[in-house]
């Protein structure tokens, strides 16, 4: 620590002065320390506080404080502004704390090309897209009222007797374009290209 103990170069605080003790004669370096640390570690969680997850506060105030103590040449300075230097200091970590984040957002970056990358299968993609053809195209062989039957019941989820009263049928009836429709779609999906 760079803290001047010339007692030539003391000064005593005035009553506006935020840090204690009231008077600095005999405190030291030490104790100016301190005086410091109690009297602005709650600005500097504040500072933190807004910018970081909760359970790096703590580090990054002890960080703080010792960049603060261990720079040369803010003895006298450090007196009479520490808010000032506190938040200097605090502003400076968060500044590199963001630069090293969007470093290493650069290094965890991976182009298309890579082949670690992992996503979905092509071949189940494929799969999956055949199988909703062969579905699709099962759907338009079917008979139209059996299709309406099936959509209705499926997509615009009405019950048997809703479908019956608008297509002027029975229950029974619409059961069985039901059981035509979901066979149509079952042999569909299974069928193997």
């Amino acid at each position: 620590m760079d803290f001047e103990d010339d007692p030539s170069n003391r000064r005593a605080l005035s009553s506006g002065d935020p840090l204690p003790p009231g008077d600095w004669e005999g405190a030291g370096a030490a104790g100016r320390a301190e005086a410091i640390y109690a009297a602005e570690r709650p600005y500097v969680t504040a500072i933190f506080r807004r910018s970081v997850p909760p359970q790096e506060v703590p580090d990054l105030v002890q960080e703080t404080f010792r960049r603060l103590f261990s720079a040369k040449g803010t003895g006298t300075g450090l007196l009479q502004a520490s808010r000032a230097y506190v938040a200097t200091a605090a502003r400076a970590i968060l500044k590199n704390r963001a630069r090293s984040g969007a470093r290493n957002q650069t290094h965890a970056h991976h182009s298309f090309e890579d082949h670690d990358v992992a996503g979905p299968d092509p071949h189940t993609t494929l799969e999956h897209r055949d199988t909703l053809r062969r579905v699709e195209d099962a759907l338009a062989r079917l008979n139209p009222t059996t299709r309406d039957i099936f959509l209705m019941q499926t997509f615009d989820d009405l019950s048997y007797s809703e479908i019956g009263r608008i297509k002027s049928m029975s229950e029974k009836a619409v059961e069985k374009h039901l059981v035509k429709a979901r066979l149509a779609i079952r042999k569909a999906r299974d069928a193997q290209p």
